[in-house]
């Protein structure tokens, strides 16, 4: 549990996340399917290559990014 939602946020972490899962999360924030008001901020403001890339970022590391 600690590993994936870290203390400092509360937040699960989306290093090491599917790509694909990474990409269609946005997607639903931008879209207002999935709720947070910050996250649907930032998605909106994401190009659908902004989402590829930082999927493909995020996604590739497998562990946490500083």
């Amino acid at each position: 549990y600690r590993t994936a939602f870290p203390e400092v946020y509360s937040v699960p972490m989306i290093a090491g996340q599917a790509p694909d899962y990474i990409v269609k999360a946005l997607q639903a924030y931008r879209a207002g399917d999935r709720s947070h008001p910050s996250m649907q901020g930032v998605a909106k403001s994401l190009s659908d290559q902004d989402m590829a890339d930082l999927a493909a970022y995020y996604g590739g590391t497998g562990k946490a990014v500083k």
